[in-house]
Formats: C-alpha cells, sequence, structure tokens
C-alpha cells in the first residue's frame, strides 16, 4: 500500500504530492488533464516499466532533462525512481540501489486495468500467459527460478536450432527444457484451477446477466495433454529444425475461461468484456491475500469506459469488500457519491497536470 506518492516534471505534471488513502482514491478530471499519468507513475514505480510507451524519453515533461517518482509503500518504506534521457532509469529500494526488478514486483504487488481492457481477448496467449503469471510469481516461492532456467534453456536450445546444429547438440537442451517447464505448467495449472472458482464469484455479482452461469477452464499447457513434455520435444525435433525455434513449451501455453461452454467474446458485450476482465483481476488479488496475507494495489484507468452509472457503482463497492488500496480514474465527477465518506477512500481532482485533494 502506498502512503505518499511525489510525481516530479512527469508528464504534463510538474510536481504533485499525494497522500492517498487506504480504500479507493478516485482521480477525477476531464481527458488529457493528467489522470492517467498518476496510474502511469506508479506503474512505472512498480514494474519499472511504462504501460503507455516504450521509450521512457516520452514521460519526462517537455523542457526538462528528468522526471522522479518517490512513494512510500507501508510500512514506511521508501522507494524512489529516477529517469534521465542521458543516464536512464535509477530505482532505489529503501535507500539502495535496486539489483533486480522482481525485488520491486514483491514489495509492491501490482493489477492495471486499461480503458480498453478488452486486450485480454484481444492480444492473444502472450497477454494472457502474463496475467497468470504474475498470479504464480506472487504465490509460489520457486516459480521464478524455474521460470529464469526455462528460458535460458530455452534460448539456447534456439540457438542451436538456428545454427543448424546435430540433432544430439539440440538435444543437449532438452532435459531442463522438461525439468523445468514441467514444473511451470503444474504452477500454472494449480494457479489457474484457484482462479477460476474465485472468478465464478465475482463475476456472478459484477455481472448480474450471468450470475447463475457455469465457468469453465480451459488450459493448454503448451504441447498437447495426452503426451509427456519429454516425448514431444523428441517427435517434434524434424519440425523445430525446419522452423529454426522450439514450437512447443511453456512458452506457448494458453488460456481461457468459458461461460456456458460458449468464448466471451462471442457472447458478451464491451461492458461485459471489461466487467469479466475485472472479475479476473479481482479474483487474483483475491488469490493474493488468502495465499500470502499480502494485499495488491489495483490501478483502474477510465472505469466510466463501456460501464453506466449502476456497474460503476457496483465495482467500486466490490472493491470495498476487497479492503485493497484501489487508484480508479473517470471523467464521471458524479461518481465520487459512491465513496459515501468513508474515512479511507479519497477524492482527487486533476486539471491540467494540477493535482488538489477534495
Amino acid at each position: 500500500m502506498l502512503t505518499e506518492l511525489t510525481l516530479s516534471h512527469f508528464r504534463n505534471i510538474q510536481k504533485a504530492v499525494v497522500k492517498p488513502g487506504s480504500g479507493i482514491n478516485l482521480l477525477v478530471g476531464e481527458n488529457g488533464s493528467g489522470k492517467t499519468s498518476v496510474l502511469e507513475a506508479i506503474y512505472l514505480l512498480a514494474m519499472g516499466r511504462s504501460f503507455r510507451s516504450r521509450n521512457l524519453k516520452n514521460v519526462i515533461q517537455s523542457n526538462e532533462m528528468q522526471c522522479q517518482v518517490f512513494a512510500r509503500i507501508k510500512p514506511g518504506i521508501p522507494v524512489g525512481l529516477q529517469f534521465s534521457a542521458t543516464t536512464g532509469i535509477q530505482i532505489r529500494l529503501n535507500n539502495a540501489p535496486l539489483k533486480k526488478l522482481s525485488e520491486l514486483a514483491s514489495h509492491l504487488p501490482l493489477q492495471y486495468i486499461p480503458a480498453n481492457c478488452h486486450q485480454f481477448f484481444e492480444l492473444g496467449p502472450g497477454f494472457r500467459r502474463k496475467v497468470v503469471d504474475w498470479g504464480v510469481f506472487h504465490v509460489e516461492q520457486d516459480f521464478l527460478f524455474h521460470w529464469q532456467a526455462y528460458k535460458k534453456g530455452l534460448s539456447q536450445r534456439n540457438a542451436a536450432l538456428r545454427k543448424l546444429k546435430s540433432v544430439s547438440e539440440i538435444r543437449v537442451w532438452d532435459a531442463l527444457l522438461v525439468e523445468h517447464g514441467s514444473k511451470l505448467a503444474q504452477y500454472r495449472h494449480d494457479y489457474l484451477e484457484k482462479l477460476v472458482n474465485s472468478f465464478r464469484e465475482w463475476f456472478n455479482k459484477l455481472c448480474k446477466d450471468f450470475s447463475t452461469t457455469k465457468c469453465e477452464l480451459r488450459y493448454l499447457p503448451g504441447w498437447t495433454k495426452d503426451n509427456k513434455f519429454a516425448d514431444v520435444l523428441y517427435a517434434t525435433i524434424d519440425r523445430d529444425r525446419a522452423l529454426g525455434y522450439t514450437r512447443s513449451g511453456p512458452h506457448a501455453a494458453d488460456w481461457s475461461i468459458r461461460i456456458n461452454g460458449q468464448d466471451p467474446l462471442e457472447i458478451c458485450s464491451r461492458g461485459q468484456q471489461k466487467l469479466f476482465f475485472l472479475a479476473i483481476s479481482l479474483a487474483q488479488i483475491s488469490i493474493l491475500q488468502e495465499v500470502t496475507q499480502q494485499k495488491s494495489v489495483l490501478l483502474i484507468d477510465d472505469i466510466s469506459s463501456e460501464l453506466d452509472s449502476d456497474h460503476q457503482n457496483l465495482v467500486l463497492n466490490s472493491i470495498k469488500l476487497l479492503e485493497v488500496q484501489s487508484f480508479i480514474t473517470t471523467t464521471n465527477s458524479e461518481l465520487n457519491s459512491a465513496l459515501n465518506k468513508d474515512v479511507n477512500d479519497q477524492l482527487f481532482h486533476v486539471e491540467r497536470g494540477e493535482i488538489s485533494q477534495i
């Protein structure tokens, strides 16, 4: 949880100090006022990258050489980030230079829901793998070790394939891939089983049209289910040599949740698709709290998009049930009435890069 956030020369925000509440923090303002920049700054601080731009030079305010983001994480741990066009990015955690971004992610678990969260359906397996791996990373201590070992072995095997090495030289890496890849597949499967059960409860709360729906997990580990990973690697060596890369494995995994046996993309409206993704995110936060007693920070950009007032209020009330800190942007100034003057909630008005607490 963030107890303090300070931005300097970030996008259109010259200087801002925010004292967020432990509950819902609602950022209200017109489009282009700087609301999303606050979410971006928090995301950058937690992930070491932006969700809006690959080039961090774009986050520096015009005519400035660098930007800074500083925060305190409960119980008072300082986190600071500075980016300069000349020296690059520097991050300090608890007053020491950060060596691995995974350390930052473990201190500040973050769920981000973009305005166009339909990307869950549209961006393909790569995006969906990132969603599930976020959850597994935070609840399985050994996940990162196995994932890094698997990636290293995969890189070496692919290099051997590209260089047209002999079959025996390529198969040297198979045992390593099987050892770590099988672990990754099992971690994902076990986590997804929990996710679907929690998702069903949240989706029923958020989307009354599907309150009695049957939810079914479809998980593809990256190879045909009826075969062992080792057997698949052995049998497809000629195909991989022709392609120049390893086609089967956890790096090609995919998963989905079917509603009454159907693809949600085919039967849900845009608003219902947004609620679908929101339910997945709330389910992940629930599992994190249940397994580790750790609370995530939730970022929602433009809650008003695709949702009517009733569903916006329903989402806010659902978030309150989790007792999680959230930062939510909206152009709907009437939404502040849903906060019900809760002492843990805060309302901020954003205009032309100026942030004021109401």
